[in-house]
């Protein structure tokens, strides 16, 4: 008997649970995941219960719901297909980081493996997508750079930007303006007395800007610190 196809709302949830844990340790909650899918509590239990019939999620009552390795290796397949479309939807169709989010959602659920697998082929295999997040590898295998959100970062310390939460379309709008993109140098000078901005200067050495960044900027900004010490995730870790 051939197992039919998850459907597009299974896939989103396992995809918000992988996504919420993918730079942080901590499981998400039944509210959490309804925040982040814009439906009510009543919603997500139902929608986990049948999660975890399927064998998709381990989640008991009152406790934080976490991936099963078939759980997974589901999120990582369309972990790949949205950031895919993101960057095909930048360099290829000129769609700016902001405007990416939306449409990769739709499309995801829409094309077939074949389509995401000569995109693939055709942006050169990229390892991340245009803000800066890593894109499973076929095969399920993710590299994970070594980074640290600019919010925790002590004084004097130096680095680039790698990844930009893309969780806040105006955020990101406002970053273009700035030009603080990906990659760019950053050296962390202080903090504004009394619990104020994050003081950064951003840029080349010698030649970077300073900038007074509030909480929600700095948090949305990870700063990468070495590769040699990237880590690997493996769909059926």
């Amino acid at each position: 008997m051939k197992t039919s196809a998850p459907s597009s709302s299974i896939e989103d949830y396992v995809k918000v649970i992988y996504s919420f844990t993918e730079w942080q340790d901590k499981p998400i909650t039944s509210s959490q995941l309804a925040q982040r899918l814009g439906v009510a509590n009543s919603s997500v239990s139902e929608m986990v219960r049948k999660l975890k019939d399927q064998g998709l999620v381990d989640h008991k009552p009152y406790s934080a719901i976490t991936l099963t390795a078939d759980g997974i290796r589901l999120a990582l397949s369309m972990v790949r297909r949205h950031r895919l479309i993101e960057t095909y939807l930048v360099q290829e169709l000129g769609y700016s980081w902001d405007e990416v989010h939306d449409e990769a959602e739709l499309l995801e659920h829409a094309v077939s493996d074949t389509f995401i697998e000569r995109m693939a082929r055709k942006l050169g295999d990229p390892l991340r997508d245009p803000h800066g997040d890593p894109i499973p590898a076929a095969d399920g295998t993710v590299h994970m750079p070594h980074a640290h959100r600019m919010s925790e970062l002590d004084d004097g310390h130096t680095g680039r930007i790698t990844r930009i939460s893309d969780d806040n379309p105006e955020l990101l709008r406002y970053l273009s303006a700035q030009e603080i993109d990906l990659d760019a140098d950053i050296e962390v000078l202080g903090r504004k007395p009394f619990g104020g901005a994050l003081v950064v200067r951003i840029g080349a050495a010698g030649a970077g800007r300073e900038f007074d960044l509030a909480d929600e900027v700095s948090s949305a900004l990870w700063v990468y610190s070495d590769s040699r010490h990237a880590g690997c995730r493996l769909a059926d870790a």
